[in-house]
């Protein structure tokens, strides 16, 4: 046997020498030099008859092409003859579904070991756009375990849509940013500095994003987050590509402040952690809140710990996420909830969160369950609620349904993200449709999308107004974005229930428009105010003591009644007309006005319309004011008299013997003119209206979140001072006069001058009170009653002043002064004079008592003058005697004296013994 060209035969565990005869079944083996092959059989075998196996078949050394010819990137490579590429072998190129043969279909491989042809390439059929992505696929916030597959769900159909970028294939280059800035520091290089260009890039939370969307302008990229909520984010100046599908966080306060407005507030109270995302949404709150007049009364923030912040707040609404148990711990342990409370919090977190044990707080669930019960939650609408078709031809239920498909069944609360997923799969969509859109722009300026770089902002200048202008119906609803690139979406509204979360409304606020379903419960009655509701309410007169008071005064009245009618019955008797009866029903006159002046001194709101009570207080105070006058008026007048007469001088005296009635009446009238003419020119020049005093302001006795205001209206003027002697006095609406002394005749104090007439009245009733004279026969009886209205008087005022705002007290005190100075009034000066009358049976009238008596009356009185005479000559006789007696003795102690120095001792002892006994009936006589 021979070996074949460029090779050898390999004779196995045989000699050179042994190598001529073979024994049979021996096997020999071909081998090849260099880089040759066998290509035939390489083994062969002898046989009993002296051949070899296989002799039909030739084996040669052949070189071997280049095996990377075999394989084809997207492509398949069939060999003729199939085996290793020796000379001779064909191969066959063809490319897969949506590939392009570049090249040569067929290459053969020659003897020199080379293929005839250069390797073909399958290119795309599609050019290739690269969407750098992040998606935080574990950290604090692992988005994009659910976030991830949507997005691919997006790319596989944007990329079967002959629609949309038909010479565009969009492809994802991912990594896990794993929500840390600093690891997606680390990989932004990485996207940016390695092959291919990216012409997007999609990070996911806010951290990340804010890193991301700062550093791409400096290679003309758009960014487009999925998952980032900051409000810091919708900065144009310091993120002029950013764009979102997830909402900024202020997308809440136009929710909130238009709930505000339905509810009516006015004020609320704001606590929050300071992070950036809670520090700017409270920030843009405030100036929307501002911009709706509405005022945010208490602002709290907290780092760590809210126990401070809680305790500070003493709010009608709050704001802020709630992430521990510590947080709402505090707002239960303060007692910030209930029917007066209402709390605003962030809907991100699961419907369960509150009901998790937190081992760390001494707190149970029903605590919390108490704590949160009836709070209200605005979560942005992530998932379209109604059953519309958008761009991806998916409605929010067929796009739930495929997506748990590719999760793998995969439980949806334990997967990062399966909440922000729609907004992810809107993404890539918003992306597509707005490079579709730049496709013509930019073919009319000379330009594709597979051109740009990191350098050509012209490009990217078209990609952000593409999406600036974007506008369809995605399976999170309808996608639009703000000037400031952030998605405006439509809020839900949920509102916790017996413990469980339910739908109360959704707000759109691309077009303000708020859909309320009406089924929102309350602790209360309803939603609470926005501050503590303070009710008016007007403190009344107690009823049975006004009944028991108007009774008094009725019976009082009565009196007065009797007492006027017996004074005018009996006017003709002597002993009548000697107490001047007309003063004496002046008197019974003036006691009526004074107690009927009580029955409008107890009129408040319940009996008056407002209107019409000043009325009542100038009838109020013309009956005080008239009653004073004819009462006091007329008793002053008889002590006056009485005293001018009897003090003066003998000669004056002998000109008054008669006293003339009609100057006492003129008195009288006097007086009361002055008050008549004083109440028409105040009720004229500065009437009376009405003012209201209020008090601090009181806890219902029911637990309602109200406070009570109780308020007291007086009557008053402006210039009431003036009118009251320089005293502040008031008269009160609800309960009548309330400062001035007593009510009969405290208009004293109301009129300067009446203070003057019951001091000087006082005196002259002690300077009286000895006298003794038939002409006005009660003068001490007057005095007596003068004594009881100077005494109510100055014990009525000051108290009444200090019980001004205490409407019972003080109309009590005043009813009771009126009526005590009145009956005690009537009692002394007519009681006495019928039980006179009835006990001595002096009925008999003027002209009997005339007949018997003659001038009796005149009679004694001259008597009483002649005897005052004759005592007043003897003391002066006394007088004159005692001077003389004084004289005397002064003159015997000088002789005495004079003496007592002439003579001894003894012998002037003598003398003076002697001296005295002689003098004895000198002084006698």
């Amino acid at each position: 046997i021979r070996p074949p060209r460029d090779g050898g035969i390999r004779y196995r565990g045989l000699t050179q020498e042994q190598v001529n005869i073979l024994p049979v079944d021996y096997e020999i083996e071909y081998i090849c030099r260099g880089s040759r092959v066998i290509v035939g059989p390489k083994v062969r075998k002898c046989l009993p008859n002296g051949t070899w196996t296989d002799m039909n078949q030739l084996s040669r050394c052949l070189l071997v092409c280049s095996r990377s010819w075999v394989s084809l990137e997207n492509g398949r490579v069939a060999l003729h003859p199939p085996g290793q590429p020796i000379e001779g072998t064909v191969l066959h190129y063809s490319c897969h579904a949506g590939f392009l043969l570049e090249g040569f279909s067929i290459s053969h491989c020659t003897k020199l070991g080379k293929w005839d042809s250069p390797k073909p390439l399958c290119v795309c059929e599609y050019k290739k756009l690269y969407i750098g992505a992040l998606f935080p696929m574990s950290g604090g916030w692992p988005g994009g375990q659910a976030c991830l597959p949507a997005a691919q769900m997006a790319l596989d159909l944007v990329n079967n849509r002959t629609d949309i970028l038909p010479d565009y294939e969009l492809e994802l280059i991912h990594y896990d940013s794993m929500c840390d800035p600093g690891e997606a520091t680390k990989l932004l290089y990485d996207l940016l500095y390695t092959e291919p260009i990216k012409i997007v890039l999609m990070p996911g939370c806010s951290s990340v994003s804010t890193l991301v969307a700062e550093a791409a302008r400096m290679w003309n990229l758009i960014v487009f987050s999925y998952g980032s909520s900051s409000p810091a984010l919708s900065n144009r100046q310091r993120f002029p590509t950013f764009f979102r599908t997830h909402p900024s966080a202020t997308l809440h306060n136009p929710t909130r402040v238009r709930l505000f407005q339905k509810w009516g507030w006015t004020k609320i109270a704001t606590i929050q952690q300071t992070t950036e995302v809670f520090t700017s949404t409270l920030d843009d709150l405030e100036e929307r809140v501002k911009e709706a007049g509405i005022e945010i009364s208490v602002r709290q923030s907290f780092l760590t710990d809210p126990a401070v912040a809680v305790k500070n707040l003493k709010p009608v609404l709050g704001t802020q996420t709630f992430k521990t148990w510590f947080h709402l711990w505090q707002v239960f342990k303060e007692k910030l909830y209930g029917k007066k409370y209402v709390w605003f919090l962030i809907g991100w977190y699961a419907d369960n969160w509150f009901k998790i044990k937190d081992p760390a707080i001494n707190c149970t669930v029903e605590n919390m369950t108490e704590a949160v019960e009836g709070h209200v939650t605005t979560e942005i609408v992530m998932l379209n609620p109604e059953t519309v078709r958008g761009a991806s031809n998916l409605t929010s239920q067929e796009f739930l349904a495929q997506l748990m498909s590719r999760l793998g069944g995969k439980n949806p609360e334990e997967t990062g993200g399966f909440q922000e997923a729609p907004l992810a799969y809107d993404a890539v969509w918003a992306l597509a449709l707005a490079l579709n859109k730049t496709v013509a722009p930019l073919r009319a300026k000379g330009w594709t999308l597979e051109d740009f770089n990191y350098n050509n902002k012209e490009i990217t200048a078209e990609i952000y107004r593409a999406l600036n202008t974007s506008s369809f119906e995605g399976v999170s609803g309808h996608v639009v974005f703000d000037a400031q690139g952030s998605r405006m979406a439509w809020t839900l509204i949920e509102q916790l229930q017996g413990g469980s979360y339910k739908k109360i409304g959704y707000y759109d606020s691309t077009k303000g428009n708020l859909s309320w379903y009406g089924n929102d419960k309350w602790i209360g009655l309803g939603p609470p105010a926005d501050q503590t509701r303070v009710i008016e309410e007007f403190r009344y007169l107690s009823q049975k003591l006004f009944v028991s008071m108007s009774v008094f005064a009725g019976l009082g009245i009565l009196l007065g009644i009797v007492c006027l009618s017996f004074n005018i019955y009996n006017s003709s008797i002597r002993y009548i007309q000697n107490s001047q009866p007309y003063l004496n029903n002046m008197t019974a006159v003036g006691c009526v006005l004074a107690l009927a002046a009580v029955f409008p001194l107890g009129i408040d709101g319940l009996h008056v319309h407002r209107s019409q009570f000043p009325v009542v207080c100038q009838f109020r105070l013309w009956l005080l004011g008239l009653g004073f006058s004819l009462a006091y008026g007329s008793m002053f007048t008889k002590i006056w008299w009485v005293h001018t007469v009897f003090t003066k001088k003998d000669e004056k005296k002998e000109k008054r013997k008669h006293l003339e009635p009609w100057k006492l009446y003129a008195t009288v009238a006097v007086l009361l003119a002055i008050d008549v003419l004083s109440l028409l020119i105040w009720q004229i020049v500065d009437p009376l209206h009405i003012t209201v005093e209020k008090f601090t302001k009181e806890a219902p006795k029911e637990d309602l979140d109200v406070l009570i205001q109780p308020l007291l209206e007086h009557c008053s003027s402006e210039k009431m001072n003036t009118w009251l002697g320089k005293l502040r006095v008031r008269f009160s609406y609800r309960q009548g006069l309330s400062v001035g002394g007593v009510r009969l005749l405290c208009v004293c104090v109301v009129y300067g001058y009446k203070g003057l007439l019951l001091l000087l009245g006082i005196f002259l009733a002690y300077e009286t009170k000895s006298i003794s004279t038939e002409k006005i026969n009660d003068h001490r009886a007057v005095g007596m009653a003068i004594y009881n209205v100077a005494v109510l008087c100055m014990i009525t005022a000051p108290v009444t002043m200090i019980l001004s705002s205490q409407q019972d007290a003080s109309f009590a005190f005043a009813s009771l002064a009126i009526i005590f100075s009145v009956y005690i009034t009537l009692v002394v000066l007519f009681v006495p004079k019928i039980r006179r009358l009835i006990t001595r049976g002096e009925w008999q009238s003027e002209q009997q008592d005339t007949l018997k008596t003659g001038s009796s009356n005149n009679n004694d009185e001259e008597k009483s003058r002649q005897l005052e005479r004759e005592n007043r000559e003897l003391q002066k006789i006394i007088q004159e005697k005692e001077e003389r007696v004084t004289e005397l003795r002064n003159q015997l102690a000088e002789r005495q004296a004079l003496r007592s120095r002439r003579r001894p001792s003894g012998e002037g002892k003598l003398s003076r013994n002697n001296c005295h006994n002689s003098r004895l009936p000198l002084l006698y006589k």
